[in-house]
């Protein structure tokens, strides 16, 4: 049986699609002929046991990891051919884990993932600064810009690294467990700022959690990896 299912009944285009996918380390497969496509709009939770491979497939996915066979599109593209990567905003496990003198600010945080200049662009120093306060004005942390990302509270830092993400104007947000260690308050205001990313910016959510209760409300389609 697949690991994950395919919508067949959509007519639309799907951002990302993934067809027969297997992986393994060493001998041991962790991903058995996995397919699922996801679409614009879509706030799809990726959900299974620790080890099902649910941060494998996002590798894969990221190309961070070769599968040992099956077929990856980005956007229409092969996972080979795709080059735009400033279309898919990626959060990883523990991203947010900062020692207090951590000597780099907010601003520069989000800066980070500002897309490369190159030599026909003419983007001055003011524009960047620009899409890096709306990017934090987007999460409300923009009165924090040039506090230090390590001084900063975990829903906070949560927060800015949503801002580093959007800042490069994505159309699909990928987020691995990303409130590991957070209060259920702060978890709560961090899916209702996802949920209003979704559904305003039309923004394509995937989100690898064990909370599905708390996301329930918020979340329209489900992948489970057995």
């Amino acid at each position: 049986m697949p690991s994950a299912a395919v919508d067949k009944g959509r007519l639309d285009v799907p951002l990302i699609e993934v067809k027969g996918v297997y992986y393994s380390y060493d001998h041991l497969e962790v991903l058995t002929d996995v397919h699922l496509n996801v679409y614009s709009g879509d706030f799809l939770a990726l959900i299974g046991p620790n080890g099902a491979g649910k941060t494998t497939l996002i590798k894969i996915i990221l190309k961070l990891l070769k599968p040992k066979r099956g077929e990856i599109r980005l956007f229409q593209q092969k996972l080979k051919d795709f080059k735009d990567w400033s279309l898919i905003g990626y959060i990883p496990q523990k991203a947010t884990h900062f020692a207090p003198l951590f000597p780099v600010s907010v601003r520069e945080v989000v800066a980070m993932n500002l897309p490369q200049a190159r030599w026909y662009d003419f983007w001055t120093k003011k524009m960047k600064e620009e899409d890096v306060i709306q990017a934090l004005k987007v999460v409300g942390m923009e009165n924090y810009i040039d506090e230090r990302i390590g001084y900063l509270s975990g829903g906070q830092q949560q927060r800015v690294f949503i801002a580093r993400a959007l800042v490069s104007q994505p159309k699909v947000l990928i987020l691995d467990e990303p409130t590991t260690g957070v209060d259920a308050l702060t978890q709560e205001k961090f899916y209702d700022l996802l949920a209003k990313l979704n559904k305003e910016k039309g923004l394509a959510i995937i989100l690898v959690t064990h909370e599905i209760g708390i996301i329930n409300r918020h979340i329209n389609r489900v992948a489970c990896i057995n």
